[in-house]
């Protein structure tokens, strides 16, 4: 199949999710078409069976806000054309979705029928979604759609909440990479940002309110009291100029190192000892995932599509939203004792496994085919 994959580029889980998947597809034989603005954060070299489109917008004096979802409809179309494309995936509904029907509409004017698959990530629907000015195209762009997945049960729920459709919404949930054994540490890159004897804690985000940042920071703070430790934050975003001053505040910055972005999270994790996601909502939890996969337990909030992830107990610990007493306390019995933190690795791995992108890719596949024997 020749299949073009609209997303967007950047460090979010949406396009993370989206690029790992053309990347698996493209390794299966089938050609992939990556349409958007920037080369994704997650697609570097030369890749077999890959193709990159951007979407160039110029600036027209005329225009306040540049017109995206215009040019991205109008790429759409000139590769589906040209490129003779047999499906569209797009990832996020908002522009993505709307801008897939407009191109579909557009191409079917030229006697070409192409079929798009719209998948759901989370604030799309969540928070961007529920704001009115967007409901009536979102709504619409979800009944027009020829197939719409959601990455979680919950996100399903919420779709149907919130939004006037009776479209079937299959959860095909995010994936991962997960080795037949754990990742062994690299001791040399560990011991930079601690001793033997202190555990790392760690948390990667955008840095926006949703994920509570500065709960990260008193739950590490609760922990450090106990037992000595270092906390390593990955990303960037809006709150982080928040955390840096309240680290300065409470006087941590000498056990606390922003990273800032890294594209592989995977060699930070890969150190890590407990991985902390206290957010006030996600969709799915796809960094707690990345974790599980190198045999990082997972304290988190309870909220959202965590609990289809994170395990109670078993990989990990959740929590109410806002709990860091709670949050400390979980953090402190699974690092009790080499055994017990050996189990909740050995757990969250396993986990994992449940969650790999060959089952998870072959169930695209199946849409992607169920939709081409219609057309």
């Amino acid at each position: 199949m020749k299949i073009g994959i609209v997303l967007y580029p950047t460090y979010g889980g949406s396009g993370v999710v989206a690029t790992e998947l053309g990347k698996s597809l493209a390794k299966n034989g089938h050609e992939v078409h990556f349409i958007t603005y920037s080369q994704p954060v997650r697609l570097r070299g030369f890749r077999e069976n890959i193709v990159y489109h951007e979407v160039a917008v110029s600036d027209y004096p005329l225009f306040d806000y540049q017109p995206y979802e215009t040019v991205l409809a109008s790429k759409m179309v000139d590769v589906v054309k040209h490129d003779k494309l047999d499906i569209l995936h797009v990832h996020y509904a908002i522009p993505h979705a709307s801008a897939a029907f407009m191109a579909k509409q557009i191409l079917k004017s030229q006697g070409i029928d192409i079929p798009f698959v719209t998948t759901l990530h989370g604030t799309d629907i969540t928070l961007v979604g529920r704001d009115p000015s967007f409901e009536p195209v979102i709504t619409f762009c979800l009944n027009e759609s020829d197939a719409v997945t959601a990455v979680s049960e919950s996100l399903k729920q919420d779709t149907y909440k919130h939004f006037r459709t009776s479209r079937n919404i299959e959860v095909i949930p995010n994936f991962i990479k997960v080795n037949s054994a754990r990742n062994k540490m690299d001791l040399s890159a560990r011991d930079h940002y601690a001793t033997v004897d202190e555990p790392i804690l760690c948390h990667v985000s955008n840095f926006r309110k949703v994920k509570r940042v500065e709960d990260v920071l008193r739950v590490f703070e609760k922990v450090n009291k106990i037992r000595p430790s270092r906390l390593l934050l990955v990303g960037d975003g809006p709150e982080r100029w928040t955390l840096e001053e309240l680290c300065r505040e409470m006087n941590l910055c000498d056990r606390v190192k922003f990273l800032g972005k890294v594209s592989d999270t995977q060699h930070v994790l890969s150190i890590s000892d407990i991985f902390l996601l206290p957010s006030k909502t996600e969709s799915f939890g796809l960094a707690a995932l990345e974790a599980m996969a190198v045999g990082v337990p997972v304290i988190s909030s309870n909220t959202g599509g965590i609990p289809e992830v994170n395990i109670q107990g078993v990989t990990g610990f959740l929590s109410n939203v806002g709990d860091v007493d709670d949050m400390a306390k979980n953090t402190l019995k699974i690092l009790e004792s080499r055994k017990i933190h050996d189990a909740f690795r050995e757990n969250a791995q396993k986990r994992a496994r449940d969650f790999s992108i060959e089952s998870v890719v072959e169930k695209y596949v199946n849409i992607y085919q169920a939709l081409l024997e219609k057309v």
